[in-house]
């Protein structure tokens, strides 16, 4: 059998099917009907369908997509609900006091509710019915670039058809050479090709280290007597227990349609214990007096977690190299202060397609051309809204009281803070090793939550969890999380920090397995359950885990969150 690979050629090639493309895809269509320009246009999508991958308790500003789709309630936009009503809460552990003052970056009233799974899979329509090929089901793999070996062409997509072996099963296929004149990268959060570039290119050099939050996430049927009975379009958001005032992070619930709501806790990565366990934080968030009062009687529809890019303005990379651009997530866009980030990952793909454009109309994709997307951010409303958030998340990463003198600085001088830029360490360097480790005693023995009960209904288990995710992944493939060095799992991480790899993700994907004579720690991966948030790419202390994408296809099937 050969080697020799299909290449197909586009004008155009997004890698990634989220809002920020979809809006660049159709944005950049647009534009070229005006000018009575002929473009062939493609996405393509790892997710099985446009919308499977996507996932977010998510309020949308629509001041993006008005740009693009001035009539998009007309078009048949998803809208759950219109917020009506913002409630702010800090918690103690048993107790819930309302915060008088709303701060302004959290007013949410005339906004939008929406789920992002069915958003995206909406978006997707549009930009079909507007010529664009979409490909889903298609894992980017390689960066293709030119004879100079820096400008950017395309990308590989991965080969399917290959056991756990390397071996080439029957229904073998060999990935695509998909080569285009500009490459968009939309990738979300710690995309494994923004990696590669920024090792070959240093996009982040010069920037601040990008850092990242991590969100477990559910749509919740409630009975038919609610929290939310007497009201229409009312969302919560909580701050305080259990993470408390040393852990960044906080909640939020979402009401939706049908009874339902769409709840989460987000966990700054950047926390030292390493015996904190972010689902396990969920199950005690949810079972707060408050939190469980909302929610009794309710059941879990599905479940979902994922990565925030939480670091904004000062961990952007460079927004343009030759021959390719970086949008949404990918390129830090996400707002953590207004904890929004689709209206301003849609505002960077709109930016990202009238430089594309113009590099069109020029016949030139250096990154002197595509620099224009730059020059646009710049001169726009997303730019002035991350500016203003740009220490934001630095404050909120100190502990105790000190954040809120931070914050409350910061919201005086619009952003700038004490010192401006305020320096923050990257997530994976943050923990402490654990002074008394005895790893005779069993894990579940120390763990600092005590037996946490479940009832496969409400309040579920991990692999509940993941069943409910509707991830499903080709059991004989290759494994796509590349654990670097086995006996450092074994050894040293043991010894130091108790294996943190299997409570940061909360997919049940690493398990550690005890030799009953030697007590010998070994690391057993369980790819399969794998949600794709990449925390264990970002969180190990070693830098000992890589994620890479799995076969085409694989992974969550999200449909309401």
């Amino acid at each position: 059998m050969g080697n020799e690979r299909e290449k197909i050629e586009f004008d155009i090639l997004f890698v990634g099917g989220g809002p920020a493309n979809l809006a660049a895809s159709i944005h950049l269509m647009n534009l070229a009907r005006k000018k009575d320009m002929e473009l062939e246009v493609a996405i393509i999508e790892k997710g099985a369908t446009i919308g499977s991958h996507s996932l977010s308790g998510a309020i949308l500003d629509p001041i993006a997509l008005r740009e693009i789709i001035p009539n998009y309630l007309e078009s048949g936009c998803p809208v759950e609900m219109d917020v009506q009503e913002d409630e702010f809460y800090f918690l103690t552990k048993n107790k819930s006091f309302k915060v008088p003052f709303t701060p302004k970056y959290m007013h949410n009233k005339g906004y939008h509710i929406i789920s992002l799974s069915k958003f995206t899979a909406w978006l997707a329509s549009i930009a079909e019915e507007l010529g664009v090929n979409i490909f889903p089901g298609f894992a980017g793999t390689e960066v293709l670039y030119g004879e100079d070996d820096k400008t950017i062409v395309g990308v590989r997509t991965g080969d399917k058809g290959i056991d756990k072996d390397n071996n080439r099963k029957t229904n073998y296929e060999p990935g695509i050479d998909i080569i285009a004149k500009v490459t968009v990268f939309g990738e979300g959060p710690r995309g494994s090709l923004l990696k590669k570039i920024d090792k070959k290119l240093n996009i982040f050099h010069g920037r601040m280290p990008q850092v990242f939050e991590t969100a477990v996430k559910e749509v919740i049927e409630l009975p038919e007597s609610n929290y939310f009975s007497d009201s229409s379009g009312k969302i919560v958001h909580t701050f305080g227990y259990p993470l408390g005032l040393n852990t960044k992070g906080g909640s939020f619930i979402y009401q939706m349609k049908e009874r339902r709501i769409s709840i989460g806790l987000i966990v700054g990565l950047d926390y030292s214990d390493p015996m904190l366990e972010p689902y396990k934080e969920f199950i005690l968030f949810k079972r707060h007096p408050f939190i469980s009062g909302i929610i009794n009687g309710g059941r879990v529809l599905q479940q979902g977690a994922k990565t925030l890019c939480a670091g904004g303005y000062y961990t952007m990379p460079e927004l343009a190299v030759d021959g390719a651009l970086f949008v949404g997530d990918s390129a830090s866009m996400l707002n953590i202060q207004r904890l929004k980030g689709i209206h301003t990952a849609m505002k960077s793909g709109i930016l990202a397609a009238e430089a594309i454009m113009e590099a069109l109309i020029k016949d030139n994709f250096t990154r002197e051309t595509l620099g224009l997307y730059k020059q646009l951010f710049e001169e726009s409303w997303v730019r002035k809204e991350l500016y203003a958030a740009r220490n934001f998340t630095q404050a909120l990463s100190k502990r105790g009281i000190s954040k809120f003198f931070h914050l409350g600085v910061q919201y005086f001088t619009n952003g700038r803070g004490i010192i401006d830029p305020l320096p923050i360490k990257e997530d994976n360097k943050m923990l402490k090793e654990i002074v008394s480790n005895d790893l005779s005693i069993p894990d579940e023995q120390v763990s600092r939550y005590g037996k946490l009960e479940y009832d496969d209904k409400l309040y579920l288990d991990k692999l509940t969890g993941v069943y409910l995710s509707q991830t499903q992944h080709e059991e004989d493939q290759p494994c796509h999380l590349i654990v670097h060095d086995p006996e450092l799992c074994s050894n040293e991480c043991s010894e130091k920090y108790r294996n943190p790899c299997t409570r940061f993700c909360p997919a049940s994907v690493y398990e550690i397995e005890v030799d009953e004579e030697t007590k010998k720690r070994r690391l057993i991966l369980n790819p399969s359950n794998c949600l794709h948030c990449k925390t264990c790419d970002i969180k190990d202390p070693y830098g000992n885990i890589t994620w890479t994408c799995p076969e085409g296809g694989g992974g969550p099937g999200y449909t309401l969150v």
